[in-house]
């Protein structure tokens, strides 16, 4: 496969994985769907995967990432065997024909968890969160970037760096948000460049966020610092005329926008602070 294909199926697998992270967000049912990476079917892997698909439930079903720092989730996930309903596998390697030793136990595998919403809302309880069950808004992420070279807001079309709009969308899909970025029309419209955006009150980015059609803005500058040895990215997010920022340094772009749809997430669904 050469390599222009091989980013084309990246690009694919991206977006299809955006989708369903959208559907997740407004079908309350497939926040309680959890899947994890296996090396094959045997128990000791399952027990692997069981732990992990809790984990991904639990902060998907609230929206509070911190959980993982719980030393009440580790508890919990000792025993992640007794809270899975029912669960599958599906073989990532299907259709390719075994040609070496290691066998099908060896194979890598999705493991599908399904989970009673009782039970999980119960263990949520227990960790002094509450499940986040009502419609998730469409996030408008308005960012303007300086780069090593440049200045420029990032458009789901643009040219400046794609990678980041794949990025964004992977860090989307954890937490079952939804997130859109403004086309370059819609830039060259308002006039919006790196000053302008980062100086906008929260009424004018609002309106903007409806526009690109989405329901609430999340504003960000992400600056390239040789000092942070990495990027510094500080986020403000607008819900009900109420201003939140948070700021992380020294990171890359990957780790920019997990922590914004983390804090984001942990805002929108009531469980804390960003």
């Amino acid at each position: 496969m050469t390599k222009a294909a091989k980013t084309c199926v990246f690009a694919v697998a991206l977006v299809s994985a955006w989708l369903c992270g959208a559907a997740q967000a407004t079908e309350p049912s497939h926040l309680y769907i959890s899947d994890a990476i296996v090396t094959g079917t045997g128990e000791e892997n399952r027990q692997i995967g069981f732990r992990e698909c809790l984990s991904e439930v639990l902060v998907k079903v609230s929206g509070d990432f911190t959980l993982t720092d719980s030393a009440a989730l580790a508890a919990l996930q000792a025993r992640a065997a007794e809270f899975v309903a029912t669960f599958s596998y599906r073989d990532r390697l299907q259709g390719i024909p075994i040609h070496d030793e290691q066998g099908t136990h060896d194979r890598p595998h999705d493991l599908t968890c399904r989970f009673d919403p009782a039970t999980i809302d119960r263990l949520l309880a227990k960790l002094e969160r509450k499940p986040w069950l009502s419609p998730r808004p469409v996030i408008a992420v308005l960012l303007a970037v300086h780069d090593q070279r440049r200045r420029f807001v990032l458009a789901r079309d643009g040219g400046e760096s794609p990678y980041m709009a794949q990025s964004l969308a992977a860090a989307t899909v954890p937490l079952a948000l939804t997130a859109s970025l403004p086309d370059a029309a819609t830039l060259a419209a308002n006039g919006l460049d790196f000053e302008r955006l980062s100086r906008m009150q929260p009424a004018e980015l609002k309106r903007l966020a409806i526009d690109v059609g989405a329901d609430i803005p999340l504003a960000g500058t992400l600056v390239w610092s040789d000092a942070a040895r990495g990027w510094v990215a500080d986020w403000r997010l607008i819900e009900n005329s109420k201003a939140y920022r948070w700021q992380i340094r020294g990171v890359s772009f990957d780790d920019a926008f997990r922590n914004a749809m983390r804090g984001a997430a942990r805002v929108l669904s009531g469980n804390g602070p960003p």
